[in-house]
């Protein structure tokens, strides 16, 4: 058995969370419900113009591997902090619930601080996220540990993370050392404008070397570069052993070995969407790792992304792993 069911390597981030309505988007020139790069000067300027806020941890598979580890997956991340306040907070908080944390920091006298993401969430849920990668920007190939990759049955990429100058180098490693021994890799595409900026080595990647694909239907479409919905999602299946794509209030839809489930939504009032996608991915590859059947991966990605969307913040609050029972979800094998 190996150590990990999943290693994540992504952003390592803290959110900062705050409310507003469109007038204050549209003042500040925030595109609503996308993720948009920003520099530190933005990110001042942004916190200071904002009502109060929470701070998180948060970063995408960040997310995704924190909620493994609620669940009780053997689970680690890999991903750059700062040895600084909000650096200390990330690690902490990643730690607490239970995943392993072992990336070296970036020293105190290092020119970028700690990331953050501040995330303007709106009357309707819907969340704008204005990002300074900051030291998180600068993972290598050092920060890669081959036997660590070695060690785990999943891989869990996040698309985000293509933002960076040697991190395309540091996926190659880990995704090589995970492989070697047997391991498989999922990769998530995290943003219509990440894929637009990464499209070719996203269509590399996919056909070369990933088994599990997780997106939202934006996404998909984006990827594919068409309008048609079940086209891209069948050109993905050609390509993957098995497809998630969420779909909003539509549910989620899993393609694998020639046959496709549609998984309905679990009826929920939003408050914050952020970090749907990232508990679905989080709580489907649990229950992959746990032996449920596909379906029930989606359906069990539906309970959890449910969940935390009805709270602000990207983490849950409530027991996935009561929800699940209640759901009378047990695995196949």
């Amino acid at each position: 058995m190996k150590k990990f069911q999943v290693v994540g390597i992504g952003n390592a981030m803290v959110d900062v969370l705050a409310r507003a309505d469109d007038s204050f988007l549209a003042q500040a020139g925030i595109e609503k419900g996308i993720m948009q790069l920003i520099d530190m000067e933005r990110a001042v300027t942004l916190y200071g113009s904002i009502g109060p806020a929470r701070e998180v941890s948060g970063g995408s598979a960040a997310n995704t591997i924190a909620g493994i580890a609620h669940l009780g997956g053997r689970t680690a991340y890999v991903g750059k902090v700062k040895d600084d306040q909000l650096g200390a907070i990330f690690a902490h908080d990643l730690r607490a619930q239970g995943a392993v944390y072992e990336t070296t920091f970036a020293p105190k006298d290092a020119a970028d601080e700690t990331g953050r993401c501040l995330i303007i969430v709106t009357p309707d849920g819907e969340r704008s996220m204005n990002t300074y990668l900051g030291v998180t920007e600068f993972l290598t190939p050092d920060d890669i540990d081959e036997a660590q990759m070695a060690d785990s049955e999943w891989l869990y990429l996040e698309g985000y993370r293509f933002d960076g100058p040697d991190s395309h180098a540091a996926f190659a490693k880990a995704i090589a050392a995970c492989k070697a021994a047997g391991g498989r890799v999922s990769l998530t595409l995290s943003d219509p404008f990440c894929i637009s900026r990464h499209r070719d080595a996203f269509r590399d990647m996919i056909q070369n070397d990933v088994d599990l694909l997780f997106c939202n239907r934006a996404e998909m479409l984006s990827m594919y570069e068409t309008d048609d919905f079940d086209a891209a999602l069948l050109r993905a299946a050609d390509h993957v052993a098995i497809v998630a794509c969420t779909d909003g209030s539509n549910g989620a839809h899993v393609l694998a070995q020639g046959a496709r489930w549609h998984l309905p939504a679990i009826p929920i009032t939003i408050v914050d969407a952020t970090g749907a996608g990232d508990l679905f991915a989080g709580a489907f590859l649990w229950a992959l790792t746990h032996g449920f059947s596909l379906p029930d991966c989606g359906h069990i990605g539906n309970i959890a992304a449910a969940e935390v969307i009805s709270h602000i913040g990207a983490r849950p609050e409530a027991d996935l792993t009561v929800l699940i029972a209640q759901a009378g979800l047990t695995p196949a094998t």
